[in-house]
Order: C-alpha cells, then structure tokens, then sequence
C-alpha cells in the first residue's frame, strides 16, 4: 500500500486539504466544512483555535486572533497573538497541523507527507517559509506547485486534445496568471506573472476605508482608534462583498459598533455593485496588464487562447469576467469551485508522487530570473554591478544552468558570488537572495576562470555553485540565508512552541540537516533528487519504486545527519538516473 500524501492549499483567506481515492478527488471536511478560514487565535483558556472559531473570535478579540499571515510569508518580523510573538512561519503551522489532523482523522492513519501550493510569483524567500512551516507542523513537504499549475492539473488532466488555457488566480492575498498548455494529459506551464501583495484584502479594505470615512463624516468618530470595531467593520466589507458578487445592492448595518461621548454609535449604509467596482478598479487592472504581460511571456496573444479558468474565491466579482470577456472574446470557466480547485489540483499531484494512476503529467516553469553581477557596460557606462541573467523567468523545471566569470586582477585568490531574482539590468535593484566567497583561487594572472552554476528543482529552491576550472576548487551553497530562514535552533524552539499550544508533550524534534552533514553532499543529493523526479513520467513503475525509496532515504540522512550513508544512497540513486538517461 503506497503511503498517502495529501494535497493543501494553504490560503491567505482560506486552506483545503485534498486527497486522491480510488483516482478521484477527495476535499477532506471538517465538521461537514470543505473549507478552513486562515485564521488562528488563543482563547480565554489559553488554548489553540484554527479555522471558524477563530475567526468568530476575530469579532470580539481581534488581539487575540491573527488573519491573513499568507501576506507576511518570507519576511522578517513577528506577529503578536494573545501577548506573545510568533514568526509568519508558525502561524502557518498551526494552520497546517489542523488540516494535517482533519486528514488524519479522515484515512485513519498518520500524515507526514504533503504537497502544498504557493502562489507562482511566491519568492524563494517566500517559499523557504512555507517549507519551514510544513516542518514544524510534523509535514515533509515534498512538493511545492505553483496555485495556477494546480488548478490547470485540476480542470485540464484528462484532456486529449491541444488546449491552451489562461488560468486566472485572484485569491484573499495574492494574484497570479499562467499561460498552459494542455495536450494528452500533459500540462505544460508556458509562462506566469503575478502580484504577491494584491487580492481579495485589498478589495476588503477599500470598503473598510469607505465605512470608516462615513463614520467620521457622520458621526464625528474615527474607527480606527477601536479594535473591537475595527473587526467588525473588516467582517463586515467582507460579507457586502460577497452579497455583491450576487445582488447590485448590500445594506451595510452594525448595531452599538462603538460608543462616543457617551452614546452608542450604529452604522447603516447602503452600497452599489458600481461604487463598490469603481473603488477596486485600479486593482483590476493591474491584474488585466499582468495577463498581457503573462501573455508576452508565452509569445501569445488573446486570440491564441481557448480557455479561461477562474482561481480564487475573488473571482467571483462581476467585473472580473466582464473585464476579461471583453478582453477575450469569451466566458471563462467556473465549472470547478474556484475555492477548491487548487486543493484537488495538489492532491493531483501529491498522487502521482506517491505512484498512484493519474493521468496527468505536470511541467512547470520559474516564475522569476535569477543571476548574479559582474563588471560590465550599463547604459554605456563602464558599472560593477551589471546583472548577469542565468536562468531565465518562465524556464521548465527542474532547470540547471552555468556561466562563466573572469577574475578582474592579477593575484586574485577570492572571489565573492552575490545572487539576485529579479529582470532589472542593475543587479542593485533586484532581490538580493544570497552570497559567498570562494577563496583560495589560484595565484595567477587576470582572466582565472570561475564558473556559476544555479539549480532550480521542482519546488523553485535554488541551489548555487561556483567552481575555479583550473583547480575543480568549489564551494556550493543553498540559498536558505534570507531573511525568512530560521536557524536551526529556532526551528526546534518553534516545534516545542507550536506542540504545546497544541497541548501535545512530544518534544522530540527531528534537525532538517544535522550540523555535521556536509552541505556539499546535501546540495549534490538534493539534485539527484530533482533529476530523478523529472524522470518519473518517464520510467517503468519498478524503477519509480526504487528511486521513490532511495529517496526517502536520503531525505533521512540529510534529517539524521548520516554523512557515510547519504554518500552511499546517493551514489545509488546516481546509478539508477544514469541507466536510465543512457
């Protein structure tokens, strides 16, 4: 019996987790609920609350509740909940271990492995911190796929015939747009664009601004000085929200919101589906300009494309399909809950990992450029920090890619490697990701040549490593110093935390790589893992097994620190991938 790995989508708004049975998709419920709202809060007991009673907590004690952590994923700050500081990393967690518990009490056995999407222009920052938040709620995160992809898997994985699908994905938090393409059960992703600060909160917080500043117009009161109203008012621009996805007028009312100069402050408003529209507009059409750009990405225009799907429960609003009607020409698609279907697209995915039938074969592309600088012409001026493309945004992956670099003076025995994400032609004003030295390069002339190698595997982590050619000297890293990173003491102490709002005294905490592993075996394994999985489709089921178990394997040693044996495993697993590229 293969092992069961279940498929989340962790959300701004709200989380679903899905499993493949029987090769049908399965959303998981909670309480007769398909849906978990991203909240978490600590009640008056001081124990842990996830999901609808949290957020029915939000009301009355929003300092007590925390909301929307998606947006805070890969930064480096801490959140207050009930007095106490938490990083985005663990709120996610306890997000996770709840629909890691719902699953397990659904297939009655223990989970410990799951695929969990991220939005496609999720930064590698950003996507550090959501496998950091898997591991602290006891998960393997063997897969992270990008939201449009999955919801690509989820509409388009038994068609045969060639379609080319524009997925639309305005979630609570975050926007993305991918160009697929769809032929014999292979969804092959062609291009994405997006905006990881831009969704359905913002939409929220135009109605909040515009209740706010009737209250003060009317009522002489500013809201904004009264957290329990402050709350209420944010429940409330969600709810018009969605009674305007359906109806041209909501009535807005809260009774007793607040009280001023001794008397109770009511609200009630009436707002249009047109005011509430104009509101949003601009919003609107930065995700119109970012499907033009997606569009680009691809060399495609709208005429090329046959279907539109719809991804996130901000979709829903009318001027969305009217915005993109008039763009293409035709109705998108809503067929599948537009809340759901990046859930069923991941357990897709998470059962054709775990060696299950599924028709479906997924290719995905990196959302992002990634280099580093060297010395060189800028806008016809002689700059040292020229950015140095080397791969490229919309690159199939896995990809692995080299460039060579030159060393500037004579006697230069260090050089230091500094990588970027960004299209910017200063590297200055792209993301810093990471950097090291290599030293003790050769004692020569200028023009000693140093080679970059970057590797992006399946989940969009970046490994780097530069070598001297002359010398084979290298020094490899994996980009995992941003700022979201924790330590590895920290990520014990956030297991210990998050297990004990739990109420649970297992202290037992696994290292995700033991201090004495050396690294440049860990980056080498991780690689050979990337391969392998590329070569899943591709392979008898036998030689899938064997892979899938040396795998694991060396997933353990990195986890246990097992240098001799990752060595060993590894070299295994090189044999398999050998045969079956020769």
């Amino acid at each position: 019996m293969n092992e069961i790995i279940v498929g989340i989508d962790l959300g701004t708004t709200n989380s679903e987790v899905a499993v493949v049975e029987n090769g049908q998709v399965t959303i998981i419920t909670d309480n007769g609920r398909k849906i978990l709202p991203s909240f978490v809060g600590i009640d008056d007991q001081g124990d842990i609350l996830v999901g609808e009673t949290a957020r029915n907590q939000y009301l009355v004690y929003p300092e007590r509740t925390v909301k929307s952590i998606k947006r805070l994923m890969g930064q480096d700050i801490k959140v207050d909940l009930a007095g106490h500081e938490y990083a985005p990393q663990e709120i996610s967690a306890i997000i996770l271990k709840r629909l890691k518990a719902i699953a397990e009490q659904y297939v009655k056995q223990p989970i410990t492995k799951a695929v969990i999407t991220v939005p496609a222009y999720f930064s590698d920052a950003q996507r550090q911190a959501t496998r950091e938040a898997g591991e602290i709620a006891g998960l393997d995160v063997v897969r992270m796929i990008n939201e449009p992809t999955a919801a690509a898997l989820a509409y388009g994985g038994n068609q045969v015939e060639q379609k080319r699908m524009l997925v639309y994905d305005l979630g609570g938090g975050t926007f993305d747009v991918s160009v697929v393409n769809i032929e014999a059960g292979v969804v092959e992703v062609l291009s994405s664009h997006g905006d990881n600060h831009l969704g359905g909160d913002d939409f929220d917080q135009q109605i909040i601004e515009y209740l706010l500043d009737h209250l003060s117009e009317t009522k002489g009161v500013d809201a904004r000085l009264h957290s329990k109203a402050l709350a209420r008012l944010t429940r409330a621009a969600e709810h018009a929200k969605f009674v305007l996805s359906d109806q041209p007028f909501v009535k807005i009312e809260e009774e007793y919101l607040l009280e001023h100069n001794g008397a109770a402050v009511h609200l009630s408003l009436e707002l249009s589906r047109s005011d509430y529209e104009e509101m949003i507009e601009d919003y609107i059409n930065a995700t119109i300009d970012a499907v033009h750009i997606a569009l680009k990405g691809a060399k495609l225009t709208p005429a090329d494309i046959d279907e539109i799907v719809l991804v996130g429960g901000s979709t829903r609003t009318p001027c969305i399909r009217e915005r993109l009607f008039d763009e293409f020409g035709f109705e998108p698609h809503s067929e599948v809950d537009p809340d759901l279907c990046v859930a069923m697209g991941a357990a897709t995915q998470a059962a054709m990992i775990s060696g299950q039938k599924v028709e479906a074969v997924l290719v995905d592309v990196t959302p992002y450029t990634y280099g580093t600088s060297a010395l060189g012409y800028l806008n016809g001026e002689y700059y040292p920090h020229k950015y140095v493309p080397i791969i490229h945004k919309n690159s199939a992956l896995p990809i692995c890619k080299t460039e060579a670099f030159f060393t500037n003076h004579d006697g230069q025995q260090v050089v230091s490697i500094t990588v970027y994400q960004g299209e910017d032609p200063d590297a200055l004003n792209n993301i810093k990701i990471g950097e090291f030295l290599v030293e003790g390069l050769q004692d020569v002339e200028a023009g000693n040549i140093v080679t970059v190698t970057l590797a992006l595997d399946l989940n969009g982590m970046l490994q780097v490593s530069a070598q001297e050619k002359a010398t084979g000297l290298e020094k490899s890293i994996t980009i995992q110093n941003a700022l979201s990173r924790f330590e590895l003491e920290s990520l014990d102490s956030a297991k210990l935390r998050i297990n004990k709002l739990f109420g649970q005294a297992d202290g037992s905490v696994v290292h995700a790589v033991a201090p004495e592993t050396d690294q440049s075996d860990v980056v080498e394994a991780r690689k050979l893992i990337a391969k392998a999985e590329a070569l899943f489709d591709k392979t008898s089921n036998e030689d899938k097994e064997d892979m899938i178990d040396l795998i694991e394997d060396i997933q353990t040693c990195i986890a246990e620190g097992l240098t001799d044996r990752l060595k060993e495993t590894a070299a295994k697993l090189a044999d398999i991938i050998y045969y079956l590229e020769s």
